[in-house]
């Protein structure tokens, strides 16, 4: 008789931190739960044990629902190469370290394969990143970013007691660089140019050399060129991707359903070049959807004209998808197909991919189609157009066009709003910075960002739209990008929840957060003093969302299935999500072949990373141009509120402009401060003085600088008088100049929603 089978026993707390610890990448649940043996009723137990770790801060939870120490890094993230080690190995830090209490950890690069892209000092990339212990990593290139160009910075040249000097645009560099007359390729004081850093001794300031001169400093284009080539973003199409753009040719009928006929029209801003997405409503005539609506969103048909492996799709996938700056527009796709082919011009005919979507009086969709068809706007309409003609103030063009396009359109969207709210996604309503260009190109005004119904109405049809694609996919057993967002890891909740009590809100505890949650708190925020700050602490809690090929579903949207569809003009997911289209449903050529839906993780992770990347560009050039616009009003007095908190001092956001500056914890009134990280405040040892996140506050400007897009100031008494000067924190963590980066910033999208459907569109 065979003896049985022994148990093994249930792991303790220790044992299964130290097998966390001990893994190189993150691990899920079911990991856990194989290696040590466990099954059945014990998995309770297991999600019981891994949840109080997370309460105790042992471990978090990152993408995916994987777990790691706190602090740590993903599997897959964007570094950037700092230098060399003693053994010539390449040393890298993440490039999106945010937390100012802890040391980033060091990342050895080890080059992935044969044939893999020499990295150099300067150089970013997306890496796989293996945890060796808490404090070191290795990493494997998967792609570099930024062209080849090796070691690279940009800053503004000139001329100092030894010579020439670079001063870094990066607020990050430590120090100028050296640049000899040899080095210095005709650049004059005041020049911004792009330089590499030269092989140097590790004693005294390192050499640059210039490479390119961009123009003076004081030229109109200087602060968006920072951004970009700070950031490597591409902006030079290869040759094979132009001539393959300029060669498209204007559609036919031929394979296509005939849409021409059907009045839809394009509402974007009075400012847009390009046009990818059109609309069209109507009451359902089936007598079994009373109340129903009949939609049609009809996007430019991308996949046409950009086939897998071409020289337009290698360029687009390079840059992953536009980078929107006040000035400028970088596209990913040439103007010949952005501006021309691919944009739903009124009274031309442009192809198209569209959808046909039946929702009933409650806002669900019922049904949808998808089609290849050729279409011509009936109207290129803005917003302000829109609204202004619903509202009772039609203009000629919109006149002909309310009854029967824009009315309808209005109905569908109230229907689609009520369905919205039913289903409790997170309503975050932020102000949003707009900077408007004079003719000079600088600086002429900044103001809010004006939202209105009409705005709301395209961004429902919109995420209609995207559900339908990732339904009409899955119906198919089809391969996709999702465009996922996680729900706030634990690590996050608890802290939030401690501060909103302090504020007299209540988060509740349950085994599952919803979205309504946070919506209920803000709807109770609403038209109170704090109603910002609640906006403002509750949207850094959220995760980040990204595109992957596994489902987790949309927690700020309340969506169990969502995909970019939408506009393949500005990025490449919703282009990936045609062609998925295309082959499923057979509607012809250009769909996705083998090869992409076989590395559809490898494009998730470069155009989630491309697209981090445009955001801390446009974020940059943003402060840029800020910080331009201030910096003739040094010394002036402003009103503004406390907008962060760290050990190094308060951050402040401006009434009047919406620009943010660093005030030094030095400057701060005679003590010594701590942070406390829980109530999100300042608290003087002595006096005990408190700064909380939110406060009204009085700000003298001592600093704005262009180059950086840094700015600094001093606070006053409410009465516009000095406090008088501090000495530093309490927590050993006096100032130590200014920080890497000026505060925790919103975590992905744009408000007003978690997840905005498409960009606001800028002038190109």
């Amino acid at each position: 008789m065979k003896n049985p089978k022994k148990e093994a026993p249930f792991p303790t707390k220790d044992q299964v931190l130290e097998f966390i610890r001990e893994s190189p990448y993150p691990v899920g649940k079911r990991e856990i739960a194989r290696a040590f043996h466990i099954s059945g009723d014990d998995r309770v137990a297991l999600k019981e044990l891994l949840r109080d770790l997370e309460g105790d801060g042992a471990i978090e939870k990152g993408g995916r629902r994987r777990l790691a120490p706190p602090a740590s890094l993903p599997p897959v993230g964007v570094v950037i190469v700092t230098g060399v080690d003693v053994d010539g190995e390449l040393i890298a830090r993440p490039l999106n370290w945010s937390d100012p209490d802890r040391e980033p950890p060091r990342i050895i690069m080890k080059p992935e394969r044969r044939g893999s892209p020499a990295l150099g000092e300067g150089d970013r990339a997306l890496a796989r990143l293996a945890r060796i212990r808490d404090d070191l990593y290795e990493g494997r290139t998967i792609k570099k970013l930024g062209g080849d160009q090796t070691a690279q910075m940009v800053g503004v040249y000139e001329l100092g007691p030894d010579g020439g000097r670079l001063r870094p645009a990066d607020r990050r560099a430590k120090a100028d660089f050296i640049i000899l007359p040899q080095n210095a390729m005709d650049a004059a004081p005041g020049d911004l140019v792009v330089a590499e850093v030269l092989p140097s001794s590790r004693h005294g300031l390192k050499q640059a050399r210039v490479v390119e001169v961009l123009g003076g400093i004081d030229q109109p284009k200087a602060i968006s060129l920072i951004a970009i080539h700070q950031h490597g973003i591409p902006v030079h199409f290869p040759p094979a991707a132009i001539e393959q753009a300029e060669a498209a040719t204007e559609p036919t009928l031929a394979g296509r359903t005939d849409l021409r006929d059907i009045p839809l029209v394009t509402i974007d801003g009075a400012d847009a070049r390009d046009f990818d997405d059109a609309v069209f409503a109507e009451p359902d005539t089936d007598p079994n959807n009373a109340g129903g609506w009949h939609l049609l969103v009809a996007i430019a048909d991308v996949s046409a004209y950009v086939t897998p492996g071409s020289p337009l799709d290698k360029a687009a996938l390079d840059r992953g998808n536009s980078c929107y700056f006040p000035d400028r527009v970088v596209p990913m796709l040439p103007e010949a197909l952005s501006n021309e082919l691919c944009s739903l011009k009124p009274g031309v005919n442009r192809a198209c991919l569209a959808v046909h979507i039946w929702i009933d009086a409650a806002g669900r969709i019922k049904r949808h189609r998808f089609v290849r068809g050729l279409m011509r706007s009936a109207a290129r309409l803005t917003y302000e157009q829109v609204q202004a003609a619903f509202d009772g103030a039609p203009d000629d063009l919109t006149g002909p066009l309310l009854d029967p396009v824009i009315r309808p359109l209005y109905g569908a969207y109230d229907v689609l709003a009520h369905a919205r709210s039913r289903r409790g996604t997170l309503e975050l309503d932020l102000p949003e910075r707009k900077v408007r260009i004079g003719e000079d190109g600088k600086v002429a005004e900044i103001g809010v960002r004006t939202r209105l119904d009409s705005h709301r109405l395209i961004e429902e049809f919109m995420i209609a739209a995207n559900v339908a694609a990732a339904e009409a996919l899955e119906a198919r057993d089809t391969p996709l990008l999702y465009r996922v967002h996680a729900e706030p890891a634990l690590d996050k909740l608890e802290p939030l929840r401690e501060f909103l009590k302090t504020m007299g809100y209540n988060l509740a505890r349950g085994t599952a957060m919803r979205p309504a949650a946070f919506t209920n708190i803000l709807d109770k925020a609403r038209d109170t003093p704090e109603s910002e700050l609640i906006s403002t602490v509750i949207l850094r809690s959220q995760a980040q969302a990204v595109y992957q090929p596994d489902n987790i579903g949309h927690f700020g949207l309340a969506l169990e299935r969502y995909a970019h569809f939408t506009s393949p003009i500005r990025r490449y997911a919703d282009l990936i999500v045609h062609r998925a289209l295309v082959r499923a449903w057979h509607l012809g050529d250009g769909g996705l072949s083998d090869e992409e839906m076989g590395r559809l993780d490898k494009i998730g992770e470069l155009i989630s990373a491309t697209e981090r990347r445009a955001a801390d560009a446009e974020r940059d050039a943003l402060d840029r141009y800020v910080a331009a616009y201030l910096s003739d009003r040094v010394g002036a007095t402003f009103s503004g509120k406390i907008s962060g908190v760290s050990n190094f001092g308060l951050f402040v956001t401006l009434d009047e402009t919406g620009a943010d500056g660093i005030v030094p914890i030095s400057t701060l009134p005679d003590d010594f401060y701590d942070h406390d990280e829980a109530h999100h405040c300042l608290l003087g040892r002595r006096h005990r003085r408190v700064f909380r996140l939110g406060e009204r506050v009085k700000a003298r400007l001592l600093e704005a600088d262009a180059i950086t897009g840094s700015m600094v100031f001093r606070l006053l008494n409410p009465d516009g008088s000095e406090m008088p000067a501090g000495r530093g924190s309490g927590t050993g963590a006096g100032h130590r100049g200014r920080p890497e980066r000026r505060r925790e910033r919103e975590r992905d999208e744009a408000p007003p929603s978690i997840d905005a459907p498409r960009p606001p569109r800028r002038r190109r």
